[in-house]
């Protein structure tokens, strides 16, 4: 998916395993299907997974998680990774990994939803509690900043979709986003990647947020983001609710949403169907609310 990625296959996670952590390292090992973007998946026996970054962007999640995860755990109302291991670079691979205790459930899709207001009202649970931990001295979130940031990406992107989606309905649509008010109150937490991928549902519920890869502070905005890229229309007022958001941190939610979308699209079109056809899906939302608004 991209340039100059690790390979990374079972016998390099052996390797890592017998050097750093061996009582795991004769544990049954499977490669995990994943549409995620940045690290590789495997299974470890029943209740561990080991996760490793694929591109040097992802080489400092396993540490942030390491750091804060276990701090954090304990004031969220649903299920985070917990880190079991924190694996060290090595000759044979460059980046920090980590074992984690494996969290059971499946990503939600967009569409096949279960109770749709009830993940809504989960959903917006966790963004809120999120929001209001009291941690100091967090990093800055990988989007905490403002819409103004990732305004070259987005519209350089609109460009490259010219002829597959409304690129005149994606910009009035971007445009509306950037003329939010900023956010002006001190940092909050966030998660910032809350995309399916990341999500695991049980019985219709939230079962676990994954992938804290992107946590830190700024704006919150960012992590309203399931009301376009998993959520109906019909559910995203139970969400917002929930989460507490505003007009203008909607407004902005609704930017971000976007923007990850027309950037995510042309760049996984051809490698990552699952991320395009979310991106896709996203692009379709927001469009049809801006009509209907």
């Amino acid at each position: 998916m991209h340039a100059g990625e690790t390979r990374i296959g079972g016998s390099l996670v052996r390797r890592l395993l017998a050097e750093q952590f061996p009582r795991w390292a004769r544990l049954p090992l499977s490669r995990v299907r994943s549409a995620g973007t940045v690290n590789a998946l495997f299974r470890l026996g029943d209740d561990m997974a080991v996760r490793l970054p694929r591109i040097a962007d992802g080489s400092g999640d396993a540490v942030k998680e390491h750091a804060w995860l276990p701090r954090l755990a304990p004031v969220l109302p649903f299920p985070v990774p917990e880190v079991l291991g924190l694996g060290r670079p090595t000759a044979d691979y460059p980046w920090h990994w980590s074992v984690l205790r494996w969290l059971d459930g499946e990503p939600p899709v967009p569409g096949a939803l279960t109770d749709a207001r009830r993940l809504a009202a989960d959903l917006g649970e966790f963004v809120a509690a999120l929001r209001s931990v009291g941690l100091p001295d967090g990093p800055g979130a990988y989007r905490g900043t403002p819409l103004a940031a990732v305004d070259a990406e987005t519209r350089e992107a609109i460009g490259l979709l010219r002829g597959t989606v409304d690129t005149g309905a994606a910009t009035a649509a971007w445009e509306e986003a950037l003329t939010a008010p900023v956010w002006t109150g001190a940092p909050r937490w966030l998660h910032s990647d809350l995309m399916p991928m990341n999500l695991l549902v049980r019985g219709g519920r939230l079962a676990a947020v994954l992938d804290f890869g992107t946590l830190g502070t700024g704006d919150p905005s960012c992590d309203f983001i399931p009301a376009w890229n998993l959520l109906p229309a019909t559910a995203r007022p139970v969400f917002r609710e929930a989460a507490g958001a505003d007009d203008s941190g909607w407004t902005r939610g609704r930017g971000w949403a976007l923007s990850m979308a027309l950037v995510q699209l042309p760049y996984y079109r051809a490698t990552n169907p699952v991320i395009a056809g979310n991106a896709e899906h996203v692009i379709r939302e927001v469009l049809a609310e801006q009509r209907v608004s």
